[in-house]
């Protein structure tokens, strides 16, 4: 289980990540990282995880497997993620399909690739 500290919950945050942050993509998970505002003077905030799993993944048993498989590969990846910033994962349809190994291969490519462009609070402003 994700703890929820670092749970993203508002459909605000969600829309600003989406809108306004880095995107990288595989077959199976797209992820959105907004990095944290810098020069702020304060001690970093926890990352903050969220999840969006769409009827297109399958019915809710499918949806749900899916974001509790992504919940938990996202939580051992927690310490790699930069302090203060906002992360949403969306799951691809093919994620219903998808073996452990998969998502994991997955989800670590594209974490690595939007972590990789994204400099610390510089919003880049297209798309990847």
């Amino acid at each position: 289980m994700l703890p929820p500290a670092h749970r993203l919950r508002r459909s605000a945050d969600f829309s600003a990540v989406v809108r306004g942050g880095r995107r990288a993509g595989r077959r199976c998970v797209v992820v959105h990282l907004l990095a944290a505002p810098v020069g702020t003077g304060e001690q970093p905030a926890a990352p903050l995880v969220g999840f969006v799993v769409s009827k297109a993944v399958g019915g809710s048993v499918v949806r749900n497997r899916v974001e509790r498989r992504l919940r938990h590969l996202v939580r051992d990846r927690l310490g790699a993620l930069p302090g203060g910033c906002r992360v949403v994962v969306r799951a691809n349809p093919a994620a219903a399909g998808a073996t452990h190994e998969q998502l994991d291969r997955d989800l670590a490519g594209a974490l690595e690739r939007v972590l990789r462009e994204a400099p610390a609070g510089q919003p880049r402003r297209g798309r990847s």
